[in-house]
């Protein structure tokens, strides 16, 4: 049985502030020791040079960086000057992605879909990378269908990726099915449960319209019932997340992947109920 994998995901602040808040968040969140860190990237590229400057710190402190790379908007030049980038950091370890278009911009680039990304990765650098890509256990909300979002997804893994990180969900059994039915359809390689942990319910709730998860009718019931209630909202909001990782863990899930929005707390407690930090003793 392979070992599982926990992990940490930012995204590079806009701000000199926020990038000293993510310098606190990241120092506290690198003594739980994740496999790796994962910084995302703005849509088109929005986001490069910050998502390099906070790549390049993570693996300046020693630590593994990950860093998203969508080709909506790229061409096979800009990507080839990532992956030298990237290999000149030392970096390992790619999430490729499809990534948004951005408003205004007519033409998608080069690639259309996340598989042709991760085929000209492996064509242009072999092995040298572990490449993730994105899941969608409730369905990307763009998909024509369940059955064509499926297939997208067969498609990025036949590419040659490694493994996959889900967009975060609430229903472990959408997870279990998705698992089972690509399972069936020969896909072996890990899926890791992308984890939200919940801080603000009117923030989720907005997340979740724009992304397309779903918060069950029961959550959302009773985060609504403490209506400005902070306290309450975070004590439910832990017990809820903990609760759910607990029961993928116990279900085979490979390990769990925290969207964090760069904050240290909540990922820090989860991790200290589900008992990770005591995984290698």
């Amino acid at each position: 049985m392979s070992k599982s994998t926990f992990s940490i995901e930012f995204f590079p602040p806009a701000t000199t502030e926020g990038v000293e808040k993510l310098r606190l968040a990241r120092a506290q969140l690198a003594q739980l020791k994740p496999a790796f860190f994962s910084v995302t990237y703005g849509a088109g590229g929005s986001t490069r040079d910050r998502t390099l400057e906070i790549v390049r710190e993570i693996q300046s402190e020693g630590l593994n960086a990950a860093p998203h790379l969508s080709c909506i908007g790229a061409t096979q030049k800009s990507i080839r000057e990532h992956i030298a980038e990237f290999r000149e950091l030392g970096i390992r370890r790619i999430v490729a992605l499809r990534g948004d278009l951005p408003s205004g911009m007519a033409d998608p680039g080069e690639f259309r879909y996340a598989n042709e990304l991760v085929s000209f990765i492996r064509a242009e650098s072999g092995d040298a990378f572990h490449i993730e890509v994105a899941a969608y256990p409730e369905f990307h909300p763009q998909a024509r269908s369940a059955e064509a979002d499926i297939g997208a997804f067969i498609r990025k893994m036949q590419a040659g990726a490694n493994s996959a990180i889900t967009q975060y969900f609430y229903n472990a059994d959408a997870y279990f099915q998705f698992v089972d039915t690509v399972r069936a359809k020969g896909v072996s390689a890990p899926i890791v449960p992308g984890i939200m942990p919940i801080a603000s319910f009117s923030r989720l709730a907005r997340f979740s319209d724009a992304c397309g998860a779903e918060i069950p009718q029961w959550m959302r019931r009773r985060f609504e019932a403490f209506g400005d209630d902070a306290a309450s909202i975070r004590a439910l909001g832990l017990d809820v997340v903990t609760a759910l990782c607990e029961r993928l863990l116990a279900g085979g899930a490979p390990g769990l992947h925290f969207y964090t929005l760069n904050q240290a707390g909540l990922t820090t407690e989860i991790w200290r109920r589900l008992g990770l930090s005591k995984r290698d003793a």
